[in-house]
């Protein structure tokens, strides 16, 4: 039988641009997790943490940077987990997977990047590095360009997504307004979002500055424990599933616009919960470009292929929709501290599911559901997650 995982404690910093190192976040986002949760740190059996780096900061072996929180975690086993910007969600599996297999009841896992401290282009190469190397063509890619060329196949297939981008833009900015966290509080109009200009240049045509997510330092942190132990924390939330696909790396072997990673990530995600699309509440997902935001509504089910803007059109995934879309602000302006990414989303949502969300929360939301991406849809994770029914 298997052992079933819940969510009982949740840290989360400030995400921005920030004074702090990334030990300094990796121990405010821990002992806030430790706290939320009410646990001893003596009975957390393992940690594990998401950092992407890729030269970005100096610190090698930040895995144990963990430990520098309490004095128990001493001689508990620690890892480092790297699957480009999914790398939050690969910490998230490993623990479960420590879980599962019997090793631990209790695990810590930590997501953290420390990313303003070295230029845009240095940002830029560091990312980069997640494409790839070798094919000459595609190593020449940023990850801006690479969403461009999805931007202009899709415009090629079936028609200019330059509207709905703007849409999804604006869309988030405006959430993030109600998000403490969030690195920028700053709302947009549809025409700043949908217009070439000084103040919004494009970065890789037909993408625009505000197409693209933020470069971002943070970090947030969760406690994960078997469903048994759940039991005795006074919130918890399950994880009804988790799913994880991964597709070939070269560009060149598979069709970007379909997203088949993302698609077959979900579908499994859905089969292993038992549930529907229509049974979500609400949704945190990868908009590291809105181009990507984009084509997730059509790999989630929520519209066919090139039909991804009737979403936005019939209100689906604003606010007060069926299924609201990145309520934290996304990527796109909550920020994207590549580690920190995938644990943040799973922090956020296990306050949604208890009631702890602010100004934020989604009334009576019972499931939430997940998207964290590595790469050009290369590292896809899923995760369904279920308020604990009291």
């Amino acid at each position: 039988m298997t052992i079933g995982v819940s969510i009982v404690g949740s840290g989360h910093t400030q995400f921005g641009r920030l004074q702090e190192n990334l030990e300094e976040l990796i121990v405010a986002a821990t002992r806030e997790a430790v706290e939320d949760s009410g646990i001893d740190p003596n009975d957390i059996d393992a940690v594990f943490l998401g950092h992407f780096n890729s030269g970005m900061v100096t610190d090698g072996f930040a895995s144990s940077l963990i430990h520098q929180a309490y004095p128990q975690l001493r001689f508990k086993p620690g890892m480092r987990a790297e699957n480009a910007c999914a790398s939050g969600s690969a910490a998230i599996h490993a623990g479960m997977n420590m879980i599962r297999a019997g090793q631990a009841r209790t695990v810590l896992v930590v997501g953290a990047e420390k990313m303003t401290s070295r230029s845009t282009k240095e940002v830029t190469q560091a990312l980069a590095g997640a494409g790839y190397q070798n094919d000459p063509a595609e190593a020449s890619l940023s990850f801006p360009q690479v969403f461009g060329v999805a931007a202009r196949d899709y415009d090629a297939r079936y028609g200019s997504p330059l509207d709905a981008m703007a849409k999804i833009a604006m869309k988030n900015h405006a959430n993030a307004m109600s998000n403490p966290l969030a690195h920028m509080h700053k709302e947009f109009t549809f025409e700043h979002c949908s217009t070439v200009s000084e103040m919004n240049p494009e970065i890789a045509p037909p993408l625009r500055l505000t197409d693209c997510s933020l470069v971002t330092d943070g970090a947030a942190a969760l406690i994960l424990t078997t469903d048994v132990n759940a039991a005795t924390f006074p919130k918890s939330v399950a994880m009804r599933a988790a799913e994880h696909v991964n597709d070939f790396l070269p560009m060149s072997r598979r069709d970007f616009l379909a997203f088949e990673g993302p698609e077959r990530a979900f579908a499994q995600a859905f089969k292993a919960a038992n549930v529907t699309l229509e049974d979500i509440d609400f949704a945190e997902v990868h908009d590291c470009f809105t181009i990507a935001e984009l084509l997730t509504y059509e790999a989630m089910g929520l519209a066919p292929k090139g039909q991804g803007a009737r979403a936005l059109e019939d209100g689906t995934v604003y606010r007060g929709g069926a299924l609201p879309v990145n309520l934290s602000g996304g990527l796109k302006a909550k920020g994207h501290p590549v580690g920190a990414t995938g644990v943040s989303m799973h922090a956020l949502a296990f306050r949604q599911l208890t009631n702890q969300a602010g100004d934020l929360q989604v009334p009576g939301a019972e499931l939430g559901l997940l998207f964290n991406m590595g790469g050009s849809a290369v590292a896809n994770y899923v995760s369904v997650l279920e308020a604990r029914k009291v």
